[in-house]
């Protein structure tokens, strides 16, 4: 799946993966020795990202139910946690920069393309 800014006219993924079911959400990126670029995890829901026993940084997108930006976090290192947000939310891992590069930032809508 691709997911573009829509408001910036960017993209922030070409490949990425959703995680709907627990196993697959708990699970995430843990294991992975990196996330390439064009790749992402779209977990959802989701309202707190950790990093723990992961080996890399990457880049984390809140995204409120129409996909809009709600908080972007970047360079979240391993061992951290990208803090909490109340209600009703999904995120997005991507690779480390993927939020520079695209000019990601709150209030900007994104697509997600099959």
């Amino acid at each position: 799946m691709r997911i573009t800014n829509q408001t910036k006219g960017t993209e922030l993924a070409s490949a990425a993966r959703v995680a709907r079911s627990l196993s697959s959400r708990t699970i995430g990126l843990l294991g992975k020795r990196a996330l390439p670029q064009g790749e992402a995890l779209v977990i959802d829901p989701c309202s707190s990202v950790h990093t723990a026993f992961m080996r890399f940084t990457i880049d984390v997108v809140y995204l409120d139910p129409s996909k809009r930006v709600i908080k972007a976090v970047a360079d979240l290192k391993p061992f951290r946690i990208s803090g909490v947000l109340r209600g009703k939310c999904s995120v997005i891992e991507l690779p480390r920069g993927a939020i520079a590069a695209s000019n990601t930032s709150p209030g900007d809508q994104l697509a997600f393309d099959s």
